[in-house]
């Protein structure tokens, strides 16, 4: 089973290194040095050097990666939908989810899933794209990976996604039954944990769908709630 480990780098991004017992794919690897440091304490040959999507804080360290190392460089053309990424006789499956940007893309190793700006812990991303129905669908894919999927996002929004959260959902105690779990040395959670604590996830509640109606805002159909969510600041 591959590993992964997290790098915290500038306010609050995070970028990661996915790994087997030789070799290492970089994805949004901002913190380029300790990447380096990392790879050469586990004796391991950097492969390949990617990124969730082209904004300059995820792709900052590709530049000092791709020299000081022999890894293959993937643009976001290369990662197509479902392409596998082979790595020590194990595959990373890329997974293309727009709606953040349009170039957004997830790496999911089958234990663990590399979001990016996608899906955060606790929230999901900003849709610059102005398309919401290709962040919705995308949304919804990764939201059928199973329970115990870990899921390391590309920022540290959790103190602020669940405190948004509460906002909407005050009665929901899974939000600081997460909190009290929460380390900012080691940032991830799960889907289960998404899906208890994560609004946008939890469109087809009774709690969030009780909201959207006392707010006035359309809720009849998983498209409307997960929309009006979206509208809600």
């Amino acid at each position: 089973m591959l590993s992964v480990e997290q790098f915290h780098y500038d306010a609050d991004n995070f970028g990661y290194l996915i790994y087997g017992k030789r070799e290492a794919i970089a994805v949004d690897g901002g913190a380029s040095r300790a990447i380096l440091d990392f790879l050469k304490s586990k004796s391991l040959s950097l492969a390949i050097v990617t990124n969730t999507h082209g904004h300059f804080d995820h792709t900052s360290g590709n530049d000092e990666l791709r020299k000081l190392t022999e890894a293959k460089f993937l643009n976001f053309t290369e990662l197509s939908d479902n392409k596998e990424i082979p790595i020590d006789g194990e595959k990373i499956s890329v997974y293309r989810t727009p709606g953040h940007t349009a170039d957004s893309v997830c790496f999911y190793t089958g234990h663990a899933l590399i979001s990016g700006d996608t899906l955060f812990n606790g929230t999901i991303g900003n849709c610059f794209t102005g398309d919401l129905k290709s962040f919705y669908l995308s949304v919804k894919r990764l939201m059928a990976l199973p329970d115990g999927t870990l899921i390391y996002a590309g920022h540290d929004y959790v103190r602020d996604s669940l405190a948004f959260a509460r906002y909407l959902e005050p009665d929901n105690k899974e939000i600081d039954s997460f909190l009290g779990f929460y380390d900012p040395n080691q940032v991830c959670s799960t889907m289960s944990d998404e899906r208890r604590i994560n609004p946008y996830l939890r469109f087809n509640e009774d709690s969030i769908i009780k909201l959207l109606v006392k707010k006035g805002l359309p809720s009849a159909t998983e498209w409307e709630r997960w929309t009006s969510l979206m509208s809600i600041e």
